[in-house]
């Protein structure tokens, strides 16, 4: 089961900080975002995606190593991953792929690759140890590198931004790697993941995509800050991101949400580009295409803004698998996250000539293609996101299975939503009499699944080595991790040491046919 006769090549795109609540095919009526509408559509839609981890660095390490973050120690947006940790780029070389990222992972230290054999663009983001927080001083705000409002008071229109820059070149050097692939004799099949950085804030979007919204309404949050926060979190995540330094009005809210929108459909737009290059190049029959992102948006809902809350809009993400040749459209309803999508690909490549290789570490995700082809339903499925980074001081932890999310953290309330009937999490089940059953099974869950003091203490004491670390190597002579793009010029375009027509030959697709002049 979940053989393949051949191994297709591989198209993952991620987007960050896309809310699943902000795509047509997940039931948002206000953004334009057709493109994903239709690999929706055409392919299998999980309803009930979460992010390991809503925030970036640790989200996109369980998304690399199928591990929770727990486990690879991908705590906070400084965290360090070893080399020695494997990924699924990895276990897809060793299964006979070529693998090859352009964009955004926000790998932080010295190796910047952690197993893609090739990487196109730098990223976006620092990596170094700038970004660690401090649980010792749980209320300090670091104004250097923490959010704060001015991405909703500024909301609007920008002809260039420092993140469109880098998205125009993350999209136009993944659809130059498709083409280079398909012109290319290499026989191993490409696993591409092409990484953006939008819809992320700034909520900065470009004209086109402002004016696309101009007859369109767009709401306020659902639900509005409350006066008084019972939720001693999200009470937290409101000094995170200093909401109360500046007065929003509802004109800011809807143009954050409007130009946050534009952005969507932007990431909308390379959606289209990259399914239009592979058709183009008649790839798009044996390519699988994996679209996803790696946490949400609180877009003013509760009166927060960003990530790094469990609620459904900064946990709740897409997750799209489509492959033409191989899957008929379908739902599937069970909860599951970033950490099950490593076993997913796995099973995926895995033929009789390249079968999976035994695991170094233990991976805590399942393989979703049973669920793909439709061999699987796994109702009691659990989905577990972990928050280990600022705006806390101690290990919180959400479980989603059926139809409820319960949200620990040793120095809050407990929270059970049942986010069917209240998808808006209004109301907290913790105490309710009806809810003892489900309350008592979460908890025996969550013991099980960690020792929250002993991680603690665990993470503090990570959090101290690397401000250490990053104090050190500030003094004196700075040599940076940031990753720089490998180029030989001499090998580019059009050189004197290369035959003219059979290079420009080489370098067409579809390729002509043979020149013989004199036959």
């Amino acid at each position: 089961m979940g053989q393949t006769k051949h191994q297709p090549n591989i198209l993952i795109i991620m987007a960050d900080q896309l809310t699943a609540k902000a795509l047509g095919c997940y039931g948002n009526t206000e953004v334009i975002s057709p493109n994903i509408d239709r690999l929706s559509e055409t392919g299998i839609h999980f309803e009930n995606a979460y992010t390991s981890s809503p925030l970036c660095t640790p989200a996109r390490y369980a998304f690399m190593t199928g591990q929770n973050v727990s486990h690879c120690k991908g705590y906070d947006n400084a965290s360090y991953m070893p080399s020695t940790m494997p990924t699924f780029a990895h276990y897809l070389r060793l299964m006979g792929y070529h693998t090859c990222l352009s964009g955004k992972m926000h790998f932080v230290g010295p190796d910047q690759l952690h197993g893609f054999e090739k990487r196109l663009t730098t990223d976006i983001y620092p990596a170094d140890f700038g970004w660690v927080p401090d649980w010792t001083r749980p209320g300090e705000r670091i104004d250097l590198w923490y959010h704060n409002m001015s991405s909703v008071t500024q909301a609007g229109v920008a002809a260039i931004t420092n993140q469109l820059a880098y998205d125009d070149l993350v999209g136009t050097s993944a659809v130059r790697e498709i083409y280079d692939h398909a012109r290319s004799d290499n026989p191993r099949p490409l696993c591409l993941v092409a990484s953006f950085i939008h819809p992320h804030d700034p909520y900065a979007t470009r004209q086109k995509y402002w004016a696309m919204y101009e007859n369109r309404e767009i709401a306020l949050p659902r639900v509005p800050r409350p006066i008084s926060q019972p939720d001693p979190h999200n009470a937290r995540l409101e000094s995170v991101i200093d909401v109360d330094t500046v007065s929003t009005t509802d004109n800011d809210v809807i143009n954050a949400r409007r130009a946050y929108y534009g952005n969507v459909s932007y990431i909308d737009e390379w959606v289209g580009r990259l399914q239009d290059v592979l058709k183009e190049c008649g790839l798009d029959q044996e390519t699988l295409i994996v679209f996803t992102s790696d946490h949400g948006d609180m877009l003013g809902e509760f009166g927060l803004w960003y990530k790094m809350s469990f609620r459904e809009w900064s946990a709740r993400i897409p997750l799209i698998i489509n492959r033409p040749d191989r899957l008929s459209s379908r739902t599937v309803d069970s909860p599951v996250s970033h950490v099950d999508i490593l076993p997913t690909l796995l099973d995926i490549a895995s033929t009789r000539e390249f079968r999976q290789p035994e695991p170094i570490d233990p991976i805590d995700g399942q393989s979703l293609w049973p669920q793909c082809l439709g061999e699987q339903e796994d109702d009691g499925k659990i989905a577990i996101s972990e928050y280990l980074a600022e705006g806390t001081s101690a290990p919180m932890l959400m479980l989603r299975q059926n139809q409820y999310k319960y949200i620990c953290c040793d120095t809050d309330p407990e929270l059970l939503f049942d986010v069917q009937s209240d998808p808006d999490e209004l109301t907290n089940l913790a105490e309710a009499s009806s809810s003892q059953d489900v309350m008592k099974r979460f908890r025996i869950l969550a013991m099980n699944h960690w020792d929250s003091k002993t991680l603690r203490q665990e993470i503090m004491q990570d959090q101290n080595r690397r401000r250490m670390v990053h104090a050190a190597l500030a003094k004196g002579k700075r040599t940076d991790w940031d990753y720089t793009p490998y180029q030989n010029a001499s090998e580019e375009y059009t050189r004197s040491h290369m035959d003219l027509t059979q290079h420009d030959i080489w370098s067409r697709f579809p390729r002509p046919e043979p020149f013989n002049p004199y036959s």
